[in-house]
């Protein structure tokens, strides 16, 4: 063993590299790998074992027991030699063999007497380290012994390669999580351009519809109408499926009369049908008035699969029927049918019919139009309520499309609270905020319409400015402005005004999220736009009535700082001092670091404001501080980021307005 050269196998390049591959030189020690040595020291009875990896000049131990140290140069080891083999090397007595009797480790150092070696091999075939069992006696290992140093080799080498891939999936996980960040992005800015002028378009429309027109004018007014509302329906649904996809669309729980709602669809719908469709809808009589669930979306699911019905069927019928299946102590079940006598579905195609992009044929699109989404959705929103929906059908026989939905029951007091009559709003002064000439215009005839008076500022300041001297019962507030946005300025109004006016926000943006990024930064209401005007109304009234909760607050969880504090009170609010003096100083250097492109100090802040923000449970700003650190970790200094910076402002705000109130 005087000699420094080493043995070196015929493939130590790619063995080299395959050693690369799973990045475990100098890795923080590992349970996983120290159990395995424990095991194989138990199974052998021996006082020294380890698990080691070889590069081009030294022995790494991963874990050890009984050796002490982190590495050896590699000419010294006994493992050169074993990584040459391709089974076990097992040496029971170190002073008979002629390559070890006089290595300084034999005769002094460790004092080996006893050794077995076998090689960590990869799936591809490469020796990379060792797993040994070494002693200071003589010793001769069993065939259990020698077959459970065998496994535990292979399971060493299977908790590497799940390591390896694990992270590669992370990565993976990171890219896509940016393309559907770049995506939703990209979605969200186009549904805004197209948005904005089709929101005068519709309003307009909606407009002229209300004046005095002959039969060929009012034709017109109602072919612009209609081809209005099916971009928006477009525009929507590609929203939508960027939301499921993104699993960003939440289902509401809110009180809601379901006769009511089934009716106002039937209603809806019903203006639509030709003169040679009979129309029909059947409500069980134990259906329940009042439920708990989402209304906007049944609402969504229902319109959309008697819209294709009422497409389908040239002559005949179409029916929506809705049973009661089941009634327990706290739920409804409840069985949707939409059924009509239309073209029906091949069979082959039936079991596809839900897919996106998908039409029972190609002619399908040609002859009724449609982009082959709208099921998808469906299917989608129903399964997201934990429902199922099926369909049966035949060719030129029609098709029936149900599917079972579950409602929580409402108390007596819940129902009360809704039927109560809703107070007149009287005449009202209102100021808008909004850049855009033709949404001005259009804004000020559909205020004039509800009987209310109207101010316009065409951007934040002009808004701030007008509040200040005026006095308005609501504010309309475009997001996107000049000089001063929606959110600087509601954060104006909130924080130095002092003023609780209710404000509505108003935007033909769609980022997911946005909605209750509004009501975040202290709006009372939302309205997308292009609006229309029973939705503008109504949101006015939710906005003024006095059940708003001006910001909706939000919920700081300290189940865990309470859990970590013992029942020590000055323990509890030193950490939350801490929070209220640190975190937002460390958000605005986030956005001073964002201003100066510094993708190493937003990586650095991003990284040590994770903890913090995980002690106080707060996910969703937690998950922004995500976004933003792979945005920076490939400089992506996009719209994306800043508006995750945004959200985080806001966010942080809300917590230590929140924790101040405790201390």
């Amino acid at each position: 063993m005087n000699n420094l050269q080493f043995p070196i196998p015929n493939n130590e390049l790619e063995r080299l590299a395959a050693l690369k591959r799973y990045n475990i030189l100098d890795s923080l020690p590992d349970n996983a790998f120290d159990d395995a040595t424990k095991l194989v020291s138990y199974i052998c009875g021996v006082p020294i074992a380890h698990i080691s990896f070889i590069d081009e000049n030294r022995q790494w131990f991963k874990s050890e027991i009984g050796i002490g140290v982190t590495e050896v140069p590699r000419e010294i080891s006994f493992c050169q030699y074993t990584i040459m083999e391709t089974k076990m090397v097992e040496i029971n007595d170190t002073f008979l063999n002629d390559r070890f009797k006089d290595d300084p480790n034999v005769t002094g150092g460790f004092k080996i007497r006893f050794y077995a070696g076998i090689p960590l091999t990869t799936p591809d075939g490469y020796n990379i380290g060792t797993i040994c069992a070494i002693d200071h006696v003589t010793k001769e290992l069993n065939e259990n012994q020698r077959n459970a140093l065998s496994i535990v080799a292979k399971h060493v080498i299977n908790q590497l390669e799940l390591t390896t891939k694990n992270l590669e999936l992370a990565a993976q996980k990171k890219i896509a999580e940016r393309a559907v960040l770049a995506k939703d992005s990209f979605l969200a800015n186009m549904s805004h351009e197209i948005r904005t002028p089709l929101n005068a378009i519709i309003g307009f429309t909606d407009l002229l519809a209300q004046t005095q027109l002959d039969k060929i004018q009012h034709d017109y007014i109602n072919s612009v109408q209609i081809a209005g509302e099916n971009l928006l329906l477009i525009i929507n649904d590609i929203l939508d499926l960027s939301k499921i996809e993104s699993g960003n669309l939440t289902i509401e729980n809110e009180l809601f009369s379901l006769r009511k709602t089934l009716k106002h669809v039937y209603s809806l719908l019903k203006v639509k049908v030709p003169k040679d469709i009979e129309f029909d809808l059947y409500l069980d009589a134990d259906l329940p008035e009042y439920v708990i669930g989402d209304q906007g979306r049944l609402n969504q699911v229902l319109v959309n699969l008697v819209g294709n019905a009422l497409k389908f069927t040239e002559d005949g019928d179409v029916t929506v029927a809705v049973k009661l299946i089941e009634e327990t102590e706290d739920h409804y079940e409840l069985k949707f049918s939409v059924k009509d006598t239309g073209i029906g579905i091949p069979e082959n195609k039936l079991k596809t019919i839900f897919e996106r992009f998908t039409q029972a044929e190609e002619s399908t699109t040609r002859r009724f139009g449609g982009t082959g989404l709208g099921l998808s959705i469906v299917k989608q929103l129903i399964e997201l309520q934990e429902g199922q929906i099926q369909v049966k059908s035949k060719v030129g026989r029609g098709s029936e499309f149900f599917f079972t939905l579950t409602y929580k029951k409402a108390d007596s007091i819940e129902v009360k609270a809704d039927e109560k009559e809703k107070e007149h709003l009287g005449r009202l002064k209102i100021l808008l905020c909004e850049d855009n000439v033709l949404n001005q215009k259009l804004a000020r005839s559909v205020i004039h319409n509800f009987g209310f008076d109207l101010d316009i500022a065409e951007n934040g300041e002009e808004g701030i400015a007008l509040l200040s001297k005026n006095t308005y019962d609501l504010v309309l507030m475009d997001l996107q402005m000049p000089v001063k946005d929606g959110y600087q300025t509601t954060e104006y109004i909130r924080k130095e005004m002092n003023s609780t006016i209710p404000i509505v926000a108003m935007t033909a943006h769609s980022l997911i999220g946005e909605q209750e990024r509004c009501y975040d930064a202290g709006m009372n209401a939302y309205v997308p736009k292009p609006f229309k005007q029973a939705v503008l109304l109504e949101a006015i009234r939710v906005a003024l009535s006095p059940d708003n909760k001006l910001n909706r607050r939000r919920k700081v969880d300290l189940s865990f700082i309470d859990e970590t504090s013992c029942g020590d009170q000055n323990f509890r609010k030193e950490i939350i001092q801490l929070f209220i003096e640190k975190i937002p100083n460390d958000v605005a250097q986030l956005q001073e670091a964002f201003a100066a492109k510094d993708s190493d100090r937003i990586k650095r802040l991003t990284h040590n404001m994770k903890s913090s923000l995980d002690m106080f449970m707060l996910a969703d700003l937690s998950n922004c501080l995500s976004v933003i650190e792979a945005e920076a970790g490939s400089d992506a200094f996009s719209g994306v980021m800043e508006d995750e910076i945004n959200t985080l402002h806001n966010g942080i705000g809300e917590v230590v307005d929140y924790l101040k109130e405790l201390i």
